[in-house]
């Protein structure tokens, strides 16, 4: 318990920091941690049959990720997102030469890990500029709706827990946990809408109840790949805690959707 609360305290100060100082260290400690993410997730999916492209994959996200950086640091054209087809094509070159059982596998979760890492973290990031300029305003609140999410279901469910959300991925899962990170959540975004006023209660609340409602199912998506897998962590990287995945599952699913949701109101 006590190395998962330092840490818990010295990971959430260097993420704040992060968030706080500007944005290119916002955007550059997103890029590594998605990147690390990714890292992790072929670590925990490789087997002796089935090999992702480690390097590739990495390379592939970066080339999807840094112009994104690219264009919210510095309005750069986005066109460079095209450097990602050679890459991609470079990955299906290089398993004709590898001796695998299973290279559409190897190929399949070199592209997933993608998707599942890499696009949700760049929705995130892209979050924070989605009014034409930085605001941790919106970086900060998301999280803030998501770790009272968490804190609030894990107080409720132990509390309260009794009706399994989902069983067969998440045996801890409940409903009254799930109600009870909505309440907090709901709660925490009241206190959002008197400090940062460019939501109004009405957008927070939805704000949140995306980050609950996704949030939730990103846990339980990443709790059906570990069991798919038989693990109990994504990762050993923060000791305590497990890995960048398992932080963060929450993120995989809401972050795209929490953005699409401030794009549409801020048109």
């Amino acid at each position: 318990m006590r190395t998962r609360a330092v840490t818990g305290f010295f990971f959430v100060l260097v993420m704040l920091s992060a968030v706080l100082i500007n944005e290119s260290t916002f955007v550059l400690f997103f890029l590594i941690l998605s990147v690390l993410g990714l890292d992790e997730f072929y670590r925990l999916v490789r087997t002796e049959e089935v090999r992702p492209h480690r390097l590739g994959g990495i390379v592939l996200g970066c080339s999807v990720f840094i112009p994104v950086a690219l264009h919210l640091l510095y309005q750069k054209d986005l066109s460079w997102l095209l450097l990602s087809v050679p890459v991609s094509v470079a990955i299906c070159i290089a398993e004709l030469f590898r001796r695998g059982t299973k290279p559409f596998h190897s190929i399949a979760y070199t592209f997933f890990g993608i998707v599942f890492v890499i696009i949700p973290f760049s929705f995130y990031t892209a979050a924070a500029f989605v009014a034409s300029s930085y605001s941790f305003h919106y970086s900060l609140g998301f999280l803030l709706l998501l770790w009272a999410s968490d804190t609030g279901a894990y107080l409720a469910g132990m509390k309260f827990g009794k009706n399994k959300l989902f069983e067969r991925h998440s045996p801890k899962k409940t409903w009254e946990g799930f109600f009870g990170g909505m309440i907090l959540s709901l709660t925490v975004a009241l206190i959002l809408s008197t400090r940062f006023g460019e939501l109004s209660y009405a957008s927070w609340t939805v704000v949140s109840i995306i980050i609950v409602s996704a949030g939730t199912l990103g846990d339980l998506f990443e709790s059906m790949l570990k069991r798919s897998l038989n693990v109990k962590d994504s990762g050993s990287l923060l000791p305590g805690h497990g890995g960048i995945l398992d932080r963060f599952d929450g993120l995989l699913l809401s972050a795209p959707l929490v953005y699409v949701y401030l794009y549409v109101i801020f048109l």
